[in-house]
């Protein structure tokens, strides 16, 4: 499998159109339809789903859409950082984030780095735990801001000095927008909207105990701010951190924080053994010198 071929495939899935593709790719449609042929025989899959407009991928294709854009953001990464002058430090730094005030904490580290040396570039890809790690695992990403506990079996890690705080997202409308802070019990039966971190385990919760068999999850989230919206719309209230949506002003919504309050520390954290580029050396060096408190080193 060519990475050649694999630029085609995505071309044609983007456009989901021969014709289409075959003129962003400037080549011929004979040639373009008889490249994915050969592909489809050489996998032993059927890929594509040929309509009379428009081209759709079977189930196979959509699992080889997501790794040929693996592969190639790979590839691209790697390319960078072989041919980056060492001359005057130059290349790119990838970064995995949740949604979280101490992202301040990369991007001001970021800007001193790329006002010493210009020509290092930052790139900032958002997704919850569940991402970010994905990522880190497949090397798509050079670092990952996560929230604890960190797997110190799998990464090395930079303590940041920061937390967040859980609370409760709601309508200002809301009865519960009258107290000043959440207990466990004001979940029971309230339609709730958790992310998958919640549902999977962690401090947050512990915090609910017993009351967790009473709780009415009607949804989930990766991210909040869709969530927010799920809020806004009346659909329930959401569990997440402060900070993230803004319930200043005119905002419908407001945030109460919860009791016993439960806080979120975080972490800057890599692969054990990673192998980094010019540029992310010398950023994990600037993080190194402002947070010290590093853990899982091996």
């Amino acid at each position: 499998m060519e990475l050649r071929v694999l630029r085609y495939f995505l071309a044609v899935a983007r456009e989901e159109s021969i014709c289409g593709a075959a003129e962003s790719l400037h080549l011929s449609q004979p040639t373009l339809s008889r490249q994915l042929m050969d592909l489809e025989t050489e996998l032993g899959k059927k890929l594509f789903i040929r309509g009379n407009r428009r081209i759709t991928l079977t189930e196979d294709g959509v699992l080889l859409r997501k790794r040929a854009e693996e592969i190639l953001d790979l590839v691209e990464k790697t390319t960078g950082e072989l041919t980056a002058e060492n001359a005057d430090l130059t290349g790119d730094v990838y970064i995995g984030a949740g949604e979280t005030r101490g992202v301040h904490f990369l991007t001001r580290a970021a800007r001193h780095l790329q006002a010493q040396y210009p020509g290092v570039h930052f790139h900032v890809s958002s997704g919850d735990t569940t991402d970010v790690t994905e990522q880190l695992d497949k090397g798509l990403i050079d670092f990952g801001l996560l929230f604890d506990p960190v797997n110190a079996s799998k990464y090395n890690a930079c303590r940041l000095p920061a937390s967040d705080t859980w609370g409760l997202l709601l309508r200002r409308d809301h009865p519960l927008a009258e107290k000043g802070a959440i207990t466990p019990a004001d979940l029971a039966g309230l339609p709730l909207v958790i992310s998958r971190r919640v549902r999977d385990g962690g401090s947050l919760k512990n915090w609910i105990g017993k009351e967790a068999e009473h709780l009415n999850i009607i949804a989930t989230y990766s991210l909040v701010y869709n969530a927010s919206l799920m809020v806004e719309d009346g659909l329930g209230a959401a569990l997440c951190l402060d900070g993230i949506i803004n319930t200043t002003g005119d905002s419908a919504l407001c945030f109460r924080p919860l009791t016993p309050a439960v806080r979120a520390g975080m972490s800057v954290v890599w692969k054990k053994h990673q192998v980094f580029s010019g540029a992310a050396e010398k950023f994990l060096e600037l993080l190194r010198q402002s947070w010290g408190d590093e853990i899982g080193q091996g």
